[in-house]
């Protein structure tokens, strides 16, 4: 999704390097946050004093640090970086495939709030499918219970295959498709009608361009984790719950599993970890954007474009 949306998209091998370069800048930056957004998710209930519980963002931080050593604020990087270029080539080569096939679709021209809604939404779910696998590495590695069971990312794939089967790779699918749908849709809606009310860059000025889509990108980060983190939290315990044979898991389907986690837990359970996650997706949404169009923004130079 470049900058301006009359210009003609590149080819999709250019829209693959641009949102994995950009992927790769934003979790860089910002994957600590990551960490302890999946620690309080995970954790079951009203925290309560003692070391292995987080009253918040920052004594997770600060007992994670304490106890686990700095790096385990790192624990698991390896699937998300391994992630980042196909989940984040899909999701903007996604969104500019599908809203050209939207605008056909309804005869418009150019994009307008609906489409890119719309557009957004499909290009989350599209991404889903990608995504999974990793997602479930990632959780199996940052959760403190499961931290000593597994060697890496390769040993964790290993032995959920070997004790649940290889579909387990799949777990969460369904609830991470809830996820991306509405973080997308919040994401590049939000971007679309930031941009609209903002003073367009002058041409040719990268000031005013960066500043647009800081600002764009920020507010799109933000509304889309508004609207995606109780899905989130049920994804983690979702994909958390490993699979025994003739035991129906706790945490299955992402709506009944939405009402258990209100019924024991009340509503603002939903939320949890939505301080660090809004941290990290609502300045990580800016990052995102920025690198991205500067990268396309690069590439078109090469091309004469």
């Amino acid at each position: 999704m470049s900058a301006n949306k009359d210009q003609k998209p590149l080819p999709f091998i250019y829209q693959f390097a641009a949102g994995a370069v950009a992927g790769v800048s934003e979790i860089l930056v910002m994957y600590p946050l990551d960490v302890v957004k999946t620690r309080v998710q995970l954790q079951k209930g009203v925290g309560v004093a003692g070391e292995d519980t987080y009253n918040g963002m920052f004594d997770c931080f600060r007992k994670i640090i304490k106890n686990e050593g700095f790096s385990r604020l790192y624990r698991g990087i390896s699937a998300p970086i391994l992630m980042e270029a196909p989940k984040r080539a899909t999701k903007f080569a996604a969104n500019d495939s599908w809203g050209s096939f939207y605008r056909g679709l309804f005869g418009v021209e150019k994009q307008n709030q609906s489409l890119s809604v719309l557009t957004g939404a499909t290009a989350g779910a599209t991404e889903a499918f990608v995504v999974v696998p990793f997602e479930l590495v990632k959780i199996r590695l940052q959760d403190k219970a499961s931290a000593g069971k597994y060697n890496g990312m390769l040993d964790v794939v290993k032995k959920i295959v070997q004790a649940e089967g290889p579909l387990a790779l799949y777990n969460g699918l369904e609830s991470t498709l809830w996820r991306h749908i509405l973080w997308n849709g919040g994401y590049f809606g939000c971007i679309f009608q930031v941009r609209a009310q903002l003073p367009p860059a002058e041409p040719g000025n990268k000031a005013q361009q960066t500043r647009n889509d800081l600002i764009a990108g920020t507010v799109g980060g933000i509304a889309g984790t508004v609207l995606n983190t109780p899905m989130d939290v049920v994804k983690s315990r979702i994909q958390n719950s490993p699979k025994v044979a003739g035991v129906v898991p706790k945490y299955n389907w992402a709506w009944p599993a939405v009402g258990t986690v209100m019924k024991e837990e009340g509503f603002g359970a939903l939320y949890k970890g939505f301080i660090p996650k809004v941290l990290r997706l609502g300045p990580g949404g800016g990052i995102l954007l920025v690198v991205f169009t500067g990268v396309m923004d690069f590439f078109r130079k090469l091309r004469n474009e």
